[in-house]
């Protein structure tokens, strides 16, 4: 029998108080990078996920209840915008 690992993905709810956040100041706002530069080269290595898919634009806008995913921090992060719910 085969063991088979299974990571533990933590998820953050991240509020927002406009329609939508691009992602490379999503990672900035949730402090998985310290400076946009650093969010530019981790999105163009492809090493974030939007709603499960790969995704290298760093001008992709996320709204309410999408999600960015890093895999090697176990990290899901989900947009919450106030902005959203007041439509």
């Amino acid at each position: 029998m085969q063991r088979e690992d299974f990571k533990i993905m933590r998820s953050e709810k991240i509020k927002i108080n406009t329609e939508y956040i691009k992602l490379d100041s999503l990672l900035k706002y949730a402090g998985v990078t310290e400076t946009g530069g650093i969010a530019k080269e981790v999105i163009a290595e492809g090493r974030i996920k939007v709603n499960g898919e790969v995704c290298t634009m760093r001008g992709k806008k996320l709204r309410n209840g999408d999600c960015a995913e890093i895999d090697e921090l176990s990290l899901k992060l989900e947009i919450v915008s106030t902005a959203a719910a007041a439509e």
